[in-house]
């Protein structure tokens, strides 16, 4: 069977706080590839507390965004509704950091299981969360097919979107 993994495609990231045109734009691709997908989705969730701003990542990036609870935090209702229509069975991994140990462990039970074939990564931002999860997929997982798809993905920039998907690529991620 085959898992899309679909990274942090929340609010505050499409149209929020942090949202931009790129984001947006990944949107309707997302859904067509939801629609002819026949597998698990999993998805993830960039989850703040109203702390934020005193840790690390908040004092670096200080700009408030996917606080728990808050309308910017949920993942996109037009992704979710694609998801619930097509009737997948999906599941969701909150994380407080960009990659998720959690997210990483399930496809590795699911692998052991025998109900992983390959993995495949959309969502945002591909070079910090999609990147950071992509290889921490891969680093447990070394001998299954892991591609990620450049065409639902979008990075902070278009530059650093590019740059990770080179980045993947030298780690043997097939980018489509």
């Amino acid at each position: 069977m085959d898992v899309l993994a679909i990274v942090d495609v929340q609010n505050d990231f499409v149209t929020g706080t942090l949202g931009t045109k790129e984001a947006e734009a990944i949107i309707e691709p997302l859904i067509n590839k939801i629609n002819s997908f026949d597998g698990i989705v999993l998805l993830t969730k960039d989850t703040h507390d109203k702390n934020y701003l005193s840790t690390q990542e908040g004092r670096k990036l200080p700009v408030e965004h996917c606080i728990k609870g808050t309308p910017g935090w949920e993942i996109d209702s037009r992704v979710m509704e694609a998801i619930k229509k097509k009737g997948l069975d999906y599941e969701i991994f909150e994380k407080d950091t960009f990659g998720s140990l959690s997210l990483g462990e399930h496809i590795v039970k699911l692998h052991n299981e025998g109900k992983v074939k390959r993995i495949e990564f959309a969502g945002l931002c591909t070079d910090i969360c999609v990147i950071s999860n992509a290889l921490l997929v891969k680093a447990m997982l070394p001998e299954v097919p892991i591609r990620v798809d450049a065409s639902c993905c979008a990075g902070v920039t278009p530059e650093s979107h590019e740059a990770a998907l080179i980045a993947m690529k030298s780690c043997q991620i097939e980018i489509i």
